[in-house]
């Protein structure tokens, strides 16, 4: 499985909120470091709140800190939020449309694959991702 720029935004976000803990930090900061958009981030930090992994505050001293300590958060569970359980291959969707279907045997691997990677980043929380916490600082400036 590849994870999409959101994904992948969502998880430098966490995991830079993480290293900086407990400091609020604003969108554009994040943006800067990582050279993204901010409109994009912004969009990212949306959905992260509104799945609870972060907290909002707008004005002048606003920014993001995590919603609960890092090591409650699972990579697992981070992921499948931001990919709204998108699905592996057309035929998991509602696209019923291929021709092979009836007589496919990639589906159940295919399932099985991603049952897979899910429950190996359900092992990890955002606090093991972490763990070179002075290096990662280091590295966003911090």
């Amino acid at each position: 499985m590849q994870l999409d720029k959101f994904t992948d935004y969502a998880l430098r976000t966490l995991m830079t909120l993480a290293v900086r803990a407990p400091e609020r930090v604003s969108t554009s900061q994040i943006a800067a470091t990582f050279g993204v958009s901010e409109n994009h981030l912004s969009k990212v930090a949306t959905q992260l709140a509104r799945e609870g992994f972060v907290i909002s505050e707008r004005g002048r001293n606003g920014g993001l800190t995590l919603a609960r300590p890092a090591d409650q958060i699972r990579v697992g569970d981070v992921v499948r939020a931001m990919k709204r359980n998108d699905p592996v291959a057309e035929c998991f969707g509602t696209d019923k449309s291929c021709l092979i279907l009836p007589a496919c045997g990639l589906r159940e691997p295919l399932a099985q694959a991603q049952d897979a990677f899910f429950a190996t980043l359900d092992r990890y929380t955002l606090a093991d991702v972490t763990r070179s916490r002075r290096a990662l600082a280091s590295l966003l400036g911090a």
